[in-house]
């Protein structure tokens, strides 16, 4: 099996001495510890696993990395993300080294339970407040708490949102503008002290969604993040090691794959509340109403889609222990795309979400496996 998303942080505190921080992933088995006293993690927003080899078309560095032609090539491991393998979910499980049932982020869009309002994690600022809907710890506070000093280079705009209240709250944020060189100022955060320097690009995760992975706009993306991570990795110190991951990988999702649950009054009839996104939809039904859903979704969706009831998608353990106060926020019928397809809702969700061309959240290999580069 695979290491988790969630095994990285941890691992990293570790490098760095932390008194009884788990390394799964062995990292402290391979490096000289004694001289770590800094430690880089990036994330790189949609770099699956199994999108390496197209990515190493434009990337010389990741090329160099999947070829192992040398000693310098960087350690490359396969892990996995949680699920859904969505962006806020990822980041949250990455920061609490928990899984999503756990802290509680389950999904790109949720139903706040009692209500038939969805909030959108990418832009929720402070209802709910962060504290109480995403309760657990953060890595970066542990590291604080413990006279670690662990800070995260990210752009201004994210500074004070709820997901990054949820993902890195207790981190020392380092804000960057649209004008600075951002590898720079990670490196140059990296060089400044000891501790855990945490970066982020979701450069190439934009392009895949406008433009499609493999597109021209994605390869020219891959190729900017390249030359980012080489600078940081050619300005490495003796004392510091940098780990690259991502959140999720992704895939094409063609026109006649495409299901819309707005224009087909079998799937909407009963529902009274839709979340989720394209990938894995969370549908809230009417009273009654749950076991036509279910029955009507299972069998328009046959061979496209797995349709579960909320008690069958926790049992499948999905999304790992699920704390009793997040049961609510999963729809009562779940609904996770097994193919190339994807549901969209026209009615419920802005527009250019139907205009998209690479989607994620669901389960597949494609959209679960990640990998962890280590230098130094």
């Amino acid at each position: 099996m695979p290491g988790s998303i969630c095994d990285v942080l941890p691992a990293a505190a570790a490098l760095l001495g932390f008194p009884g921080a788990p390394d799964t992933l062995a990292l402290t088995d391979s490096a000289d510890v004694d001289r770590i006293d800094r430690v880089g993690v990036v994330l790189v927003d949609g770099m699956g696993w199994h999108l390496l080899p197209e990515l190493a078309r434009s990337a010389p560095l990741l090329a160099a990395v999947l070829a192992q032609d040398s000693q310098d090539s960087g350690l490359l491991l396969e892990l996995a993300c949680t699920f859904p393998s969505t962006t806020p979910t990822s980041l949250v499980s990455l920061g609490t080294g928990a899984r999503p049932g756990e802290h509680g982020i389950l999904g790109f869009t949720l139903n706040v339970p009692g209500t038939n309002r969805v909030l959108n994690h990418i832009t929720w600022r402070d209802d709910p407040l962060p504290a109480v809907w995403q309760p657990l710890p953060t890595w970066f506070a542990r590291l604080e708490r413990a006279g670690f000093s662990a800070r995260a280079v990210l752009p201004e705009w994210f500074i004070g949102s709820g997901l990054t209240d949820a993902a890195y709250g207790g981190a020392q944020f380092r804000p960057t503008g649209p004008a600075d060189d951002y590898a720079l100022r990670v490196a140059d955060e990296l060089s400044a002290a000891p501790g855990l320097v945490y970066g982020y690009t979701a450069e190439l995760d934009t392009a895949a969604h406008v433009f499609g992975v493999g597109s021209d706009a994605w390869h020219e993306a891959a190729g900017r993040v390249d030359a980012g991570l080489t600078r940081l990795v050619e300005t490495l110190g003796p004392n510091a090691m940098l780990l690259v991951t991502a959140d999720h990988g992704g895939l094409n999702v063609p026109e006649d794959a495409r299901v819309d649950l707005d224009a087909d009054p079998r799937l909407s009839d009963g529902v009274r509340v839709v979340a989720g996104e394209p990938r894995v939809r969370y549908l809230h039904t009417e009273p009654g109403a749950e076991s036509d859903v279910r029955a009507a979704w299972t069998e328009i969706l046959d061979g496209r889609a797995e349709v579960y009831s909320r008690d069958q998608a926790v049992a499948s353990g999905m999304f790992g222990p699920v704390t009793p106060a997040h049961l609510s926020r999963i729809g009562d019928v779940v609904v996770v795309c097994t193919g190339a397809d994807a549901v969209l809702a026209t009615g419920h969700e802005p527009p250019e979400t139907a205009r998209l061309i690479g989607f994620h959240g669901a389960a597949t290999a494609a959209e679960t496996a990640i990998p962890l580069i280590v230098w130094g």
